[in-house]
């Protein structure tokens, strides 16, 4: 499809020049023609006007513009530049055909490379979508064809399938609202709210979303969090640091702690989210941010409940707040991960 676009584009390309090239050439060959027709008439009047007296006497002056063409420039002469000229604005018309057809073409392809990326990416989006929901779903269906075929399904059964299928529709909910909230940040819907924050603020209320699950591990918190101000918007940047405690949390083993630690250099805020848990192999750390990417020890989700998008947003709102992330990892030792953020929102990083 995109190959068949740049050739069409390159096409349009090639018409466009070759137009403007054509024309010019057209109306530069006029003009030097009118020149050389001008040159060749003042020539002719200067020579009349120069002629020597003793060949006026003998040539009547009515006669003296049928002199013969020894005395003019010559017309044959005249000719071959014209033609001559002909030929020089047809090789460059040529030159300037093969030049941008080369350079069309290559101009097409950078045109459509981004529409290409776009393309792919939401081609893989839904693809990636509806492989995450067909998960849930098959396990949805075939709970409820098993338990409809069985004739002696009694009440704690029933309730028990029900239980189950709550768990998979509450997975799904939670599926599609990480959905909805990445293409919102993707597309920077409604924009941001930016305020001046306190950070100890904004990682209090994250703390507080995920006091529970750290209990039920039993894994402390340890905030060392400094109360620096900054800008940014408060309800994207706790959902942030929810996504990052959460995954500490997660992967940390039972009864461990997730450090939190903060400073500021140089106009940027520096917030490291440290765990002490399973840890992330080398060559899945460049692959973190991607959507729906899952690292290979977490890929049992009877273990570990996620669909690997909660990064891919913390990136995104990052991005939308010119910061960066910066992850560290030990196998079996442990995650860094460390969120760089501008004082000022409107700085962007280099």
């Amino acid at each position: 499809m995109f190959r068949s676009a740049r050739l069409k584009l390159t096409t349009w390309y090639l018409f466009i020049i070759m137009l403007i090239s054509v024309s010019f050439s057209i109306v530069i060959y006029r003009v030097l023609v009118t020149e050389l027709d001008r040159v060749e008439r003042i020539e002719r009047s200067r020579i009349q006007r120069g002629f020597p007296e003793r060949w006026r006497i003998i040539i009547p002056p009515e006669s003296l513009g049928e002199l013969p063409k020894m005395f003019f420039l010559d017309p044959k002469v005249i000719q071959d530049a014209k033609n001559h000229l002909k030929v020089m604005l047809a090789v460059v018309d040529l030159i300037i055909l093969g030049t941008s057809t080369l350079s069309g073409y290559f101009l097409a392809g950078r045109t459509l490379k981004p529409i290409k990326e776009m393309v792919e990416e939401q081609n893989r989006f839904v693809s990636d979508a509806s492989h995450e929901l067909r998960t849930p779903l098959t396990s949805l269906k075939a709970e409820i064809e098993v338990n409809l075929r069985n004739k002696k399904l009694t009440l704690p059964d029933a309730k028990k399938l029900l239980v189950s299928n709550l768990e998979e529709v509450n997975n799904l909910q939670v599926l599609s609202d990480r959905l909805i909230k990445l293409a919102r940040y993707q597309k920077n819907i409604n924009g941001l709210n930016i305020v001046s924050l306190g950070l100890l603020s904004v990682m209090g209320e994250a703390i507080k979303k995920v006091d529970f699950m750290a209990k039920n591990k039993k894994i402390n918190i340890e905030n060392e969090i400094n109360d620096f101000n900054f800008e940014g918007d408060k309800q994207s940047l706790v959902e942030v640091f929810v996504i990052f405690l959460d995954n500490a949390i997660k992967y940390s083993l039972g009864s461990s702690i997730v450090n939190l630690s903060s400073e500021k250099i140089d106009g940027n805020i520096f917030i490291s989210v440290i765990d002490h848990g399973i840890g992330i192999d080398e060559k899945d750390i460049p692959h973190l941010f991607d959507r729906f990417f899952r690292a290979d020890k977490s890929r049992n989700k009877s273990d570990i409940v996620g669909y690997g998008l909660g990064l891919s947003i913390a990136k995104q709102i990052i991005d939308m707040h010119y910061g960066k992330i910066t992850v560290k990892s030990n196998h079996n030792k442990g995650t860094s991960f460390t969120i760089q953020i501008p004082v000022k929102h409107s700085h962007k990083l280099t």
